[in-house]
């Protein structure tokens, strides 16, 4: 039984940056909403309780029992949570004369096993409203602030499991030694082994799936993305020829994509089809201008090429999908204890009279979880390291109509970029880049002749889930090279432009 640690959710912005940490430290975790009942089993080896953005004095606060909690096992509180607890026991938490968010320098007042190799001074994160003014009975001071009166605290009289708080946020990258305090609590205090390994998941995963699907046919759409390809490996690893997986070219790729990616499914061994369906989607596409109305229309005739080439397969139960832990988490309203549910977007929706189970053998991992197991597969590395790619394609990189015209153009143009990316090793430097096809013409000038022709715009961002990204700043150089290649080689295009919007308050896309 894979031992784990449980999340318990308030609505914090940084409850999946716990979760990467706990996980990066070869420790399974879940995240679940704190309105849920936790089932303790011998698998639970401690459980942490998230910040909120409530205030725990709110007449409708969030609230779990933390004594019945420490009952089962070891907890640790982080800002909100740390103030649920301190307030449960008696302790006094107030409203701060200001609010305290940035960066502050810790100072230990005791040694113990959560804050122990502590380096003197170490800059922890805050970011919270309220501050405990005062400590229950029966709880110990670790650590203090300049502006926080009780940074880390413990009870020290207890029959029951162990119980900690912190202020701080050691889960975020500005809190430099955070990584260090949050091993201390899995391993010295909530004895965890550590051995959620990628070659763990891939053995386990494995065994299940043949459990699960026997000698049942599954059937997979694939893009070539990282998702799709790892969760098909994994159901290949299991099943091997039963998984039938459909890759169909939209007309909206980059450049000689289509041929590329199933050249790389053959080399893994996977069994699946092409489907060249490039005249239907620009068929469906014509006309259409509207972002909305784009995705749609190649959302809807994706599917019914799926469904269509699904039909053909004789003794079809499951439909597996690429779906990831950030796409099924349940994610705490701000506004109550309503839980809202994340839905994914792998199919864009599974028609209900195809009356198919799913199998999702990547529901539990991290994008970056999923790249390793990848790894630990054998899957090649350029594949592996791809940047995200959007559903809908080029459709929404290409502003207004899309026509196969404006489709071959910014295929041309988004080789260039992309190829210099990866040949001036600036590739793996950022999170996600793309060209866009802008609907404006502006008037060049080509050896003797006036030309008036579309504008490019480059995009490139670094991020860490997408969530948030800022504009990448690649060299002055480079851009210059990449808009003199683009313009000198692609007909039709005469101005390049760089995006330097980050997101907020931009999107990535454009569309």
């Amino acid at each position: 039984m894979t031992e784990k640690i449980i999340i318990l959710d308030f609505g914090s912005q940084y409850t999946q940056l716990i979760a990467r940490a706990v996980r990066e430290a070869a420790v399974y975790c879940e995240i679940q909403p704190f309105s849920k009942d936790i089932s303790f089993d011998p698998s639970v080896k401690g459980v942490i309780l998230s910040g909120s953005p409530f205030s725990v004095n709110d007449k409708k606060a969030p609230e779990v029992d933390v004594r019945d909690l420490i009952r089962n096992a070891p907890v640790l509180g982080i800002c909100y949570g740390a103030q649920l607890t301190a307030r449960q026991f008696g302790g006094r938490v107030e409203k701060s004369s200001k609010r305290e968010y940035g960066r502050a320098i810790l100072h230990l007042e005791k040694d113990d096993a959560l804050v122990r190799n502590l380096i003197p001074a170490s800059q922890v994160w805050m970011s919270h409203g309220d501050s405990i003014r005062e400590l229950p009975r029966g709880f110990e001071l670790l650590a203090t602030t300049d502006s926080i009166p009780v940074a880390a605290f413990r009870m020290a009289e207890n029959d029951d499991k162990p119980l900690y708080g912190l202020q701080f946020h050691p889960e975020v990258y500005h809190s430099i030694e955070g990584k260090k305090i949050l091993y201390n609590f899995l391993v010295n205090i909530c004895g965890c082994a550590q051995d959620w390994t990628p070659a763990h998941f891939v053995d386990d995963t494995v065994a299940a799936l043949k459990e699960k699907l026997g000698d049942s046919q599954v059937v997979m759409a694939l893009s070539g993305g990282v998702d799709s390809t790892v969760a098909a490996t994994l159901i290949h690893k299991a099943i091997g020829k039963n998984l039938h997986g459909i890759f169909v070219d939209n007309g909206v790729l980059r450049k000689d994509e289509f041929e590329t990616v199933l050249r790389t499914y053959k080399t893994i061994g996977l069994n699946v089809k092409g489907i060249d369906a490039r005249k239907r989607f620009y068929k469906k596409l014509a006309g259409k201008t509207d972002p909305e109305a784009k995705r749609k229309a190649i959302g809807k005739t994706f599917i019914d090429i799926f469904q269509e080439e699904a039909e053909r397969i004789k003794g079809v139960a499951f439909l597996g999908q690429g779906t990831i832990y950030p796409d099924v988490i349940e994610s705490v309203s701000v506004h109550g204890p309503s839980v809202t549910i994340k839905s994914h977007h792998n199919v864009g929706g599974l028609p209900k009279k195809m009356h198919l189970k799913l199998v999702e053998p990547l529901r539990l991992l991290f994008k970056d979880e999923v790249r390793r197991v990848g790894a630990q597969l054998g899957i090649p590395d350029d594949l592996l390291q791809r940047h995200p790619f959007p559903g809908p394609g080029l459709a929404i990189r290409i502003l207004g109509e899309v026509t196969e015209e404006k489709v071959h153009m910014l295929q041309a143009a988004d080789d260039i970029y992309v190829k210099a990316l990866k040949s001036h090793n600036l590739y793996a430097t950022v999170w996600q880049a793309g060209s866009i096809l802008l609907p404006v013409k502006s008037v060049g000038v080509m050896g003797d002749e006036r030309t008036y022709e579309f504008t490019v715009a480059l995009r490139a961002v670094t991020s860490v889930d997408g969530m948030t990204a800022d504009w990448a700043h690649l060299p002055y150089n480079f851009l210059a090279h990449v808009s003199n290649e683009i313009i000198n080689s692609v007909r039709g295009i005469n101005r390049v432009v760089y995006d330097i919007s980050s997101k907020p308050p931009a999107t990535i896309e454009w569309e």
